[in-house]
């Protein structure tokens, strides 16, 4: 079992604090790469996800990008870090937390993509101007703050 699973073990569904990683990472066409989600099925999101012992937020994001997809970034350059009320999740079966994500972008993108089907329906880089509409909440406000801060300055 990892972290999260020995954790819950102990406390049940009660709220937990976990800390996660994403990175919007964007092709040399200035595209943003989405993951279509298993959970909430169909929806579109940010590939991340939760950090394990040991690890930076850093390592977290890098891992999970190159577990979800097969590719590896360079240099990431924080977006921002989510906290608060706002970032309060119950899942499907009943778990509570609240999450500190913190967000990165990164245009320093290496390897062959490749969808992790076990974590992923599909990914697909999209233009700024064409994302898709069904969008998970808390992603779509770190790819808005991307699009409004960080995306002319590539």
């Amino acid at each position: 079992m990892g972290y999260v699973e020995d954790i819950r073990a102990l406390v049940g569904h009660r709220p937990l604090i976990l800390v996660g990683a994403v990175v919007i990472a964007v092709d040399c066409d200035g595209r943003l790469l989405l993951q279509q989600r298993k959970h909430p099925y169909g929806s579109w999101g940010i590939p991340g996800g939760l950090m394990e012992l040991g690890e930076s937020v850093e390592d977290t994001a890098r891992r999970e990008l190159l577990e979800e997809t097969n590719l590896k970034a360079g240099e990431l350059k924080l977006i921002n870090v989510y906290s608060g009320q706002g970032q309060f999740i119950r899942a499907a079966n009943g778990d509570e937390f609240y999450a500190v994500t913190t967000a990165f972008y990164t245009k320093e993108i290496t390897g062959e993509l490749v969808v992790d089907k076990s974590e992923a329906l599909d990914f697909v880089y999209y233009k700024p101007d064409e994302l898709p509409q069904q969008i998970v909440k808390s992603h779509k406000k770190i790819i808005d703050e991307f699009m409004s801060r960080h995306y002319r300055n590539l």
